[in-house]
């Protein structure tokens, strides 16, 4: 999906001049739908299609979008920057977020925030967490941890994720595995223990790191894949997933083996953006070097949800959009 230039250039000049759009997210929302609504029909449907249909490929990359004609230093403590003087980058996240859903957000992920800058962090080198970057960031789902013990029930139907600065040598890739392309390369037998409950998934390393203590906090027994034959949905933490038996663990070794078999490649640049299912699909990301110098990798990514009503039980009294 490519904008043409005078569309780009015509959403650009709007964008620029909408505020901040967390001083009122619900107004920001309307007027990023009426903005985004000048997208050309076939766009547009594309766009749209990809959100409501089940047979729908399960990414879609987005190219020539708006930018901000200056870019502040990339937060070097993960984010948010302060210091942007326009809006152009979130206008775009939301807009495309919401053509999909609902963006949300989650207390024990950026906070609650609705636009999360995904940016290296000393800290956070080696770890399976946003923060990465000397590691490769395993295929996974982004999960939510949930006291219900399920952790693939109130997580995002879709991300998003805007490139605003690429990392300094253009290495970091993004892959996506589609479920149906993983299944179609995996054996009967294996495909059965990944539908039987046998592993049981770890929590976001955010939530590990910042609520339990470094501690594994693990959901109840679940299957990795489910669903119809011909639309399965796939579940697997970043941060691990315990298998219960020998013979589950290997199955799950073979996941992630069939995911590199028939993953998707995509180097985000600004002004491009990947509009991630994140049921059908697993996503991962190479390693890069991180400088820490103000110019390293940012992007910006939304978790966005068709439905909040199924959640309504983690809705915060604060904000109709931010859950436990």
């Amino acid at each position: 999906m490519v904008l043409p230039d005078a569309v780009r250039d015509a959403i650009g000049r709007r964008l620029a001049a909408e505020p901040d759009p967390n001083e009122n997210i619900d107004r920001a929302m309307a007027r990023y739908h009426q903005i985004f609504a000048t997208l050309p029909i076939d766009l547009l449907q594309e766009i749209l299609d990809f959100g409501r249909h089940t047979d729908t490929p399960g990414v879609g990359y987005v190219q020539n979008l708006p930018v901000d004609a200056a870019l502040p230093a990339t937060p070097g403590d993960g984010g948010p920057s302060r210091d942007k003087p326009t809006f152009v980058a979130e206008g775009v996240l939301l807009a495309l977020s919401g053509l999909l859903g609902e963006p949300v957000g989650f207390l024990t992920e950026k906070n609650g925030q609705l636009v999360h800058d995904v940016i290296p962090v000393p800290g956070g080198a080696m770890t399976q967490t946003n923060q990465g970057s000397t590691v490769f960031l395993n295929f996974h789902n982004d999960i939510v941890h949930d006291l219900i013990g399920r952790y693939d029930v109130s997580n995002p139907d879709f991300l998003v994720l805007s490139c605003l600065r690429a990392d300094h040598e253009g290495i970091a890739a993004t892959h996506y595995a589609d479920a149906r392309d993983i299944v179609r390369v995996l054996d009967d037998r294996t495909i059965e223990l990944l539908r039987s409950p046998l592993f049981r998934l770890n929590a976001p390393g955010s939530y590990v790191r910042d609520v339990a203590g470094d501690a594994e906090v693990l959901s109840d027994p679940v299957a990795i894949i489910s669903g119809p034959e011909d639309t399965p949905e796939i579940s697997s933490s970043a941060n691990g997933v315990r298998a219960m038996t020998s013979a589950a663990q290997a199955a799950l070794d073979r996941v992630q083996s069939a995911c590199r078999e028939v993953a998707h490649e995509v180097f985000l640049r600004p002004g491009e953006a990947l509009l991630i299912n994140n049921r059908k699909g697993l996503h991962a990301r190479t390693q890069f070097t991180a400088r820490y110098d103000g110019k390293d990798r940012w992007l910006q990514r939304t978790y966005v949800r068709r439905n909040q009503w199924s959640i309504r039980y983690r809705q915060t009294p604060e904000n109709r959009r931010v859950h436990y």
